[in-house]
């Protein structure tokens, strides 16, 4: 088996899974208990939380524990709108944001708030001139998505931050799903305010997640109850499953540039062999992250060549898994310029860094034989 679908989901690194089965055996005590085990919980999740801290060069107090991106997008938009309704209802993101970022807007718009999508170009960036456009005296927040996840596009966070930095009362949340590992963030420098990961894109745990939150930013909870995570999570914390998280992302960014380097070798070769197609087009543009390419065949449906090569073993995906089985088309790649028949033939592949050289070498060899069948198809 191939597995390429790793923007949707990745295994579980076997040494993750691990911690996570010790720690769920011998410290089982809520971390809210005054007793001993209660206690042993706490700090143990108080070490996860400072070695994310540290891994990501922030403080401790900006790290707040969820349960992956969608819980943290819609916590970084609608408890921004109830944190800063006096201020405005104004917020400003993209047309091909994630699901869990439009969505939390739309629901924002069926109460009353503005919401300003800007446009993008044929690489799937904003444009800054338009942001300065839309950005209003009422505007508390933009929300942008830092790698696209069915294109692997950039948005350009260094741009937008100086833009903000004229504008210091609006929340800059960063849809960072995707880019954790992949990306440079530097959030403690940065104009960004509050950005949202997740586990089980970087072989932890699903159902695991973190946020950034700057100190000193309003957000309201979306969650009321015991006062866990500084009262902006409430529920009783899933100390396993962030355990697992912290040692997950110290293997991500143990060996960050060495991945990446490969990352994008393999991705590269894969390009360089669809290049090569004459009825293949790549639709992730040439500046994109290192492990996302989308690509389809010309006249042929991406689920058609989806089912095509899972029969051969291959794991790859139509679209973003959270709208891929609703039959939607590629949204981002419609708004990038290409047609909707274009959209319809989108496929994508994500590596992570337990994929191989062999395993991409294996892929073309086997697309050669799904190609030559599907390509005869007018």
């Amino acid at each position: 088996m191939i597995y390429f679908d790793n923007s949707a989901t990745t295994r579980t690194e076997a040494s993750v899974l691990d911690t996570y089965r010790a720690v769920n055996e011998q410290y089982f005590g809520n971390p809210s208990s005054l007793h001993q085990l209660g206690e042993r919980s706490r700090q143990l999740l108080d070490q996860s939380r400072k070695q994310i801290a540290e891994l990501m060069g922030v403080n401790k107090e900006e790290i707040v524990f969820t349960s992956g991106g969608t819980e943290g997008d819609n916590f970084a938009i609608k408890g921004t709108a109830m944190a800063k309704k006096g201020y405005g209802r104004h917020m400003i993101t993209s047309i091909t944001e994630h699901p869990a970022v439009l969505k939390s807007m739309e629901q924002l718009e069926s109460i009353g708030w503005d919401v300003t999508y800007l446009s993008v170009d044929k690489k799937g960036k904003i444009n800054l001139n338009e942001l300065k456009t839309a950005i209003r005296k009422d505007t508390v927040l933009v929300s942008l998505m830092a790698v696209n996840n069915e294109t692997g596009s950039l948005q350009p966070l260094k741009e937008v931050s100086e833009v903000l930095e004229d504008h210091p009362s609006i929340h800059f949340h960063v849809d960072a799903v995707q880019a954790l590992g992949k990306v440079d963030l530097d959030l403690n420098e940065s104009r960004i305010d509050m950005a949202v990961f997740s586990g089980h894109k970087f072989h932890a745990p699903k159902g695991t997640g973190f946020m950034y939150v700057r100190k000193g930013r309003k957000l309201s909870p979306l969650l009321s109850g015991g006062g866990q995570e500084s009262g902006l999570r409430n529920g009783t914390e899933n100390v396993p499953g962030n355990v697992a998280l912290a040692k997950a992302l110290r293997l991500l960014l143990k060996n960050k540039k060495a991945t990446n380097d490969r990352l994008s070798s393999m991705k590269q070769s894969l390009l360089n062999y669809f290049s090569e197609l004459e009825k293949v087009t790549v639709f992730s543009p040439e500046e994109s992250a290192p492990h996302i390419i989308s690509f389809g065949i010309k006249n042929s449906r991406g689920e058609v060549l989806v089912h095509a090569l899972e029969k051969e073993g291959i794991y790859i995906s139509t679209t973003s898994a959270c709208s891929s089985r609703k039959n939607k088309s590629v949204h981002s790649i419609k708004e990038m310029g290409h047609s909707k028949e274009q959209a319809a033939s989108a496929v994508r592949i994500s590596l992570s860094n337990m994929n191989t050289k062999d395993e991409v070498e294996i892929f073309k060899k086997t697309f050669n034989k799904v190609y030559e069948r599907l390509k005869a198809i007018e």
